[in-house]
Parts: structure tokens; C-alpha cells; sequence
């Protein structure tokens, strides 16, 4: 079979992406592999342009006329995140497994966030009794790696997650004890936490507010801010982005910052879909929350996600026709996120069969062997969406390189500077050489 005017888009082993010029979906056998002929829409030619027009600036290296330059990307400054089970820092991990845990989350990510740690319950189940240990240890190993960490949750006021004793309290004794939790966090940790979630899930139940009424969440702002004045507060929620609960979550943001609530940044969480999800629904969630002109983190994501039947069937293995499926569902989200100018960040919940609530979601097995998805994501990452470049310097003194916004280390016939590409900035400039 011959086909013309096509590309390839990515590679899982011996499967191949290609781009065709037709608007369908097509399949071939040849020679014994498998190539899944996939053509892009239009949709995703836009996506195309909006990655090249959103998430590149403008590198700028002066020099001598006449020397190479090479140009190579460090990291990006887009979040590519994870979870971070307790596990891997309470001593329960085996040794092993939490040597390719430290390995394959440094290999795959760029930023974190605490799983369960800093979650109030998990902290102080019993009353006075609080476990700072697994914080601790987990700011510990993110900061040696240079891995910048939100902290979830401050508050969760869905009924199940608060705990008996707080529920016996006084309203009084109540707020008390909220604003001591708030401002013993928020001290204690004070610069370390590149943001927080403030109180978790608001849109879906607020015990807090049934007891204390609709101006606690701003008494809480206010306590967090009294412990880290810089502390960044944003709101995190589900079914948002499947478009189920989209317009109760603009309603409360609209609400909150009416009230003058300093929200720093709107989360949506990732795995309300199923084995698939649409593609339009989340464009058209994006779109809307992008008004409010607040940045927006995708902040638990998974695929399958939580109306699959893997998690509803608590199924743990998967077809390798639905391992390369997870694959494309996987990039399809990510691109559709990563083309958006509004989106800041996204970050899996989970990355290891091992520890990860909807295992078969995960990149790697619980052996470690890696799933077709490890290739399909590093693929978009560091290959589709990263930047190398060798040229010469012209004439008039400079090389200049359309770059992902990141860290870069630029050299100039031997004499490296690392220089951060910012997207608030739009273009960065390094000088070599030059007296």
C-alpha cells in the first residue's frame, strides 16, 4: 500500500501514528506490524498551531558572527506532574521498588503533589496528635530534586472525609481549631509549598459552611495567608471537566471572588471520564474557566479514569489493544490541555501499579515494566515537544530559536549558560563570547 502525503506523529515499538490527509480512521497490516493510520482532524491541527503559538517564545543568543551555537532544553516550565504516594517516603516502600520509584518519577516529571500527606485526616486522625514526618520527608526529597510541590488539601468538607472529634465541637471550638490548622501549616511550611489547595471539593459538599456559614472559606484564606502571606490558595473540584458540574463550579468562583476571596488559581480534577472522554466537553470546560483569567491546573489525572470499568469492576489487567488505547487517550488529553493558554499544569494521580488507586491507569506495571503509554507520553514531552538546536551565528551577532518555554543550557564553541525561557516574558537572551 502506498499513501501520500503523510507523516509520522509517534511511535509506540513497532505501532506507528501517522498523520493522513483524509478525515477518518483507518487500519492496515503490513509485514507483520500493526500501523494505526490515524488522521488528524482539523481540531487537531488547531491544536498543532495553538502548542507552537502558546507554549514557545523566543530565544535570543548573541555571539561572534560565525559561531555554533547549540541550543538544548533542560526542563520544561509547563507542569508535567505527579501524585506522590506516602509510601514512598513513610518506610513502607520497599527499598527496590522505591529506587525505580525515585528513578522513573525524576525520568517522567517536572513537578508533584502530595497525595495524601498534608490531607488534614491523614495528618491528625486522633486530636493533637500531628504527623508532620511524611511532610517533611516529602519536601525534603523534592526540594534535593528540584521539584516544586502543591500541597492538597488544607481543608476537606466533604462529610466523610472530617473527622468525629471536629464534628463534636462547638462552632466556636470549630473555628478556632480551623484557623490553628491553617496557620500551623501554612508557618510551618511557609515558602516551601508552591501553592495549596484550600478547601477541597467545595462544589460537591462543605460541612465547614453548614456549620459556619458562607464567609468561612475567606476566614480561612485569611488564616492560611496569616502563616505564609505569599501562601497561593486555589480551589480544586471533579466532574468539571466532563462538563457535569461546570456550571456550579463558575457559579462558586464567580461567588468567591465577589466576596473578595483571594483565589490564586482554579484546579480541576482528571478522572471523572471513562476508558475515553470528550474531547469537546473538556475544550469547552477550559474555554470557560479561562474567563475568570485565573491560571488553571489539571491536578489528578488518570485514564481510565473513575466511571470506568476498571475502577468500577476493580479490573487489573488490560488487553494490549486497550494498553495502546490508554495511549492515545492519554496524548489526546494532554495535547488538548497543553494547547490551551490558560492551563498551567496537569499532574497524574498515580504513575505505578504499585500505588496508584486506579492501577491499570498507570505508565508503569507493578513490576516496573513499562506500558505503551511510557512511550506515547516521553514521545510528546521530550521529543515532540522539546527543543535542540545547532546553527551558526549570523552576520549581525545573533541566533535566534523558537523554544518551549523551560530551562535551556546554550553553548557557544564550548562555553555553556543555562538561561530560563519564561512565557510571561516571551523571549530570553544570553550573551556569549562578547566582551
Amino acid at each position: 500500500m502506498v499513501v501520500k502525503n503523510c507523516r509520522i506523529i509517534t511511535t509506540f515499538g513497532n505501532d506507528l501514528i501517522l498523520q493522513l490527509p483524509m478525515n477518518k480512521l483507518s487500519y492496515c497490516l503490513i509485514s507483520g506490524i500493526f500501523l494505526n493510520l490515524l488522521a488528524f482532524s482539523a481540531t487537531g491541527q488547531d491544536l498543532e498551531k495553538d502548542i507552537a503559538q502558546y507554549r514557545k517564545g523566543e530565544l535570543i543568543v548573541r555571539a561572534k558572527p560565525g559561531a555554533t551555537v547549540k541550543v538544548e532544553q533542560l526542563r520544561h516550565e509547563f507542569w508535567f506532574g505527579c501524585a506522590i504516594s506516602n509510601g514512598f517516603v513513610d518506610g513502607t516502600m520497599p527499598a527496590g521498588d522505591k529506587a525505580q520509584y525515585h528513578e522513573k518519577f525524576l525520568q517522567n516529571f517536572n513537578a508533584a503533589v502530595t497525595e495524601n500527606a498534608v490531607k488534614w485526616l491523614s495528618m491528625e486522625r486522633e486530636r493533637g496528635k500531628v504527623n508532620y514526618a511524611v511532610v517533611d520527608s516529602m519536601l525534603a526529597w523534592t526540594d534535593r530534586n528540584h521539584i516544586p510541590l502543591r500541597g492538597h488539601n488544607l481543608y476537606w468538607g466533604i462529610d466523610k472525609f472530617v473527622q468525629p472529634w471536629l464534628k463534636e465541637m462547638s462552632n466556636d471550638e470549630l473555628r478556632a481549631t480551623l484557623q490553628r490548622r491553617a496557620e500551623t501549616v501554612t508557618s510551618r511550611y511557609r515558602g516551601r509549598f508552591v501553592e495549596y489547595d484550600l478547601n477541597n471539593e467545595m462544589v460537591h459538599g462543605n460541612f465547614y459552611e453548614d456549620r459556619l456559614g458562607p464567609g468561612i472559606t475567606k476566614e480561612m484564606t485569611t488564616w492560611a495567608h496569616n502563616g505564609d502571606p505569599d501562601a497561593k490558595l486555589f480551589l480544586n473540584d471533579y466532574d468539571i471537566l466532563t462538563g457535569n458540574k461546570l456550571p456550579e463550579y463558575m457559579a462558586q468562583i464567580r461567588s468567591l471572588l465577589k466576596q473578595g476571596v483571594p483565589i490564586a488559581g482554579i484546579g480541576v480534577q482528571g478522572h471523572l471520564h471513562a476508558e475515553t472522554f470528550d474531547r469537546k466537553e473538556l475544550k469547552r470546560a477550559l474555554d470557560s474557566l479561562a474567563i475568570f483569567k485565573l491560571p488553571i491546573r489539571i491536578t489528578e489525572f488518570n485514564v481510565p479514569g473513575q466511571r470506568s470499568r476498571y475502577y468500577k469492576e476493580k479490573i487489573i489487567t488490560m488487553t494490549p489493544e486497550a494498553e495502546m488505547q490508554k495511549a492515545k487517550e492519554l496524548t489526546d488529553y494532554y495535547r488538548i490541555c497543553f494547547a490551551h493558554p490558560a492551563v498551567a499544569g496537569i499532574l497524574m494521580w498515580g504513575f505505578w501499579e504499585g500505588a496508584n488507586w486506579i492501577p491499570v491507569s498507570s505508565l508503569y506495571h507493578k513490576d516496573w515494566s513499562p506500558t505503551p503509554a511510557v512511550e506515547a507520553y516521553q514521545n510528546l514531552l521530550f521529543k515532540e515537544w522539546w527543543t535542540r538546536e545547532t546553527g551558526k551565528v549570523s552576520k549581525d551577532g545573533t541566533y535566534k530559536v523558537k523554544a518551549f518555554y523551560g530551562k535551556y543550557r546554550v553553548t557557544v564553541d564550548g562555553v555553556s549558560q543555562e538561561v530560563d525561557l519564561k512565557k510571561a516574558e516571551g523571549k530570553a537572551q544570553v550573551k556569549l563570547g562578547l566582551k
